[in-house]
């Protein structure tokens, strides 16, 4: 009898230990559905849940972040910071705090070798740089003396990913990252504590808008923002524009439908509207010349090379 019992109270706990087993398994069937039903409801959940795995202890997390709320594709995004080739470049953008103009040497374009290679650089460009200088009335010496301290004629383009340039500068905003740089810099040569918090904030600003321009710029033109090289401040291209102006003045030299600015003919129609847009008329008197070149870049000793270069050019026997 009380074997009966027994066995019956176990048969029970079995059947109810199985009904148990089946509700909850129930339940969880139901919560996946939810869950599956939800995330594709909802597309960009599961772009912006693999997005922020990818990019949760990056530097750029904050960045990306930012590029999304500010209108760039989720995907778009993600794709290019989960880029190994994407990583923080403190080397080069140290050299903003320890930078100075003054000690640039600018003697060296005006050598006979630099002269002559100008001059020579004149005869091989002379289709575009007169097109340029019909349409847009800026001197072919004055473009070809850009160009010679730019990048030495197209020779030297700079070799860091401007992308990582840009984006470093950017997470500047962030402490972390900015005691980061901080640390990097050498005791020896970097600005005082209070100049760089200072200057970080005013360059992460900068870069920031740079960055958008420069992502805009490469959408545009369907270049790998990823593989574009350029100066340590994020120039890029012969004539060195920053994103912002590659995205609103470079031009079309060649007329083949892109703006490339590694392109020789629109480099050179580039900075020719470059000058125009800021000022530059045919005629103008050194003072007047003076004054556009300096938009150009913002140091005295750069745009009395120019001008020495674009003397040193015309008195040529070659051109």
């Amino acid at each position: 009898m009380q074997y009966n019992i027994l066995k019956q109270n176990i048969y029970t706990t079995y059947r109810l230990s199985l009904s148990c087993f089946r509700f909850f398994r129930l339940l969880m069937v139901c919560n996946l559905i939810f869950i599956l039903s939800f995330i594709y409801s909802n597309p960009t959940f599961g772009q912006e849940y693999a997005l922020n795995t990818k990019t949760a202890q990056l530097p750029f997390n904050a960045v990306t972040e930012r590029l999304i709320k500010d209108g760039f594709s989720v995907d778009e995004i993600g794709k290019i910071y989960s880029n190994p080739k994407v990583s923080l470049e403190l080397k080069g953008v140290s050299l903003f705090f320890v930078h100075s103009e003054s000690k640039a040497n600018y003697e060296q374009f005006l050598s006979d070798k630099s002269i002559n290679s100008a001059a020579a650089y004149i005869q091989q460009h002379q289709s575009e740089l007169d097109n340029a200088q019909a349409i847009y009335g800026v001197d072919k010496t004055i473009i070809t003396a850009i160009m010679l301290v730019e990048t030495r004629l197209g020779t030297y383009l700079g070799n860091r990913e401007v992308i990582n340039i840009l984006s470093t500068m950017s997470a500047l905003s962030d402490t972390a990252e900015k005691e980061r740089l901080w640390n990097f810099l050498s005791e020896e040569k970097r600005i005082e504590r209070d100049k760089f918090d200072k200057k970080a904030a005013s360059k992460s600003k900068w870069a920031y808008s740079e960055l958008k321009a420069f992502l805009k710029y490469a959408a545009r033109e369907g270049i790998d923002p990823v593989e574009i090289k350029g100066s340590y401040a994020g120039a890029m291209g012969i004539s060195q524009f920053m994103p912002s102006n590659a995205l609103t003045l470079a031009k079309d030299g060649n007329l083949d439908g892109k703006v490339d600015l590694f392109n020789h003919a629109d480099a050179i129609h580039s900075i020719a509207n470059y000058l125009k847009k800021h000022g530059w008329k045919q005629n103008l008197n050194r003072e007047e010349a003076f004054q556009v070149l300096y938009k150009y870049n913002h140091s005295n000793p750069y745009v009395e090379t120019l001008l020495k270069i674009s003397d040193l050019l015309k008195n040529n026997s070659s051109i």
